[in-house]
């Protein structure tokens, strides 16, 4: 972890370059260091995924004319044991990463954006991968 998942209306694809937001948010997690300044977030465990909803209602579904409505939910868990205020700085380095790339679209469209941080301990939490020996190889 951290897994940051994007939820969003299609009508958003034609407005925003949503494959360099993704690259920017998860290069923007990568970048965050704590309190010792090590990094927060692992280099193969970190990843950013966008999903376009197949179905979707926004507010009254009556925009003005010449305008849609937009909306992008953004979710960021990550396992427990990082201070509040490495995520409040996380937080707040993912929002200047979201004005960036979304403020000429709420600017000109009707757009909805929410980001939220979730941090708890699993129930359960298996892993299967060859991403985290690649980056963390055994020293001889």
């Amino acid at each position: 972890m951290p897994h940051l998942v994007l939820l969003y209306t299609p009508n958003l694809e034609s407005r925003a370059d949503l494959t360099a937001l993704c690259r920017d948010l998860a290069d923007t997690l990568l970048a965050q260091r704590d309190e010792h300044d090590k990094a927060v977030f692992p280099l193969g465990g970190t990843r950013v995924l966008a999903y376009p909803a197949a179905h979707f209602a926004v507010a009254d579904g009556k925009p003005p004319a010449g305008k849609d409505y937009a909306f992008i939910y953004l979710n960021l868990r990550m396992g427990p044991g990082r201070s509040d205020a490495v995520k409040l700085r996380t937080g707040e380095a993912l929002k200047a990463v979201l004005h960036r790339h979304l403020d000429p679209c709420i600017q000109r469209e009707l757009l909805g954006v929410t980001l939220q941080i979730d941090d708890h301990a699993p129930a359960y939490d298996a892993k299967i991968s060859s991403l985290h020996p690649y980056f963390n190889p055994p020293t001889a």
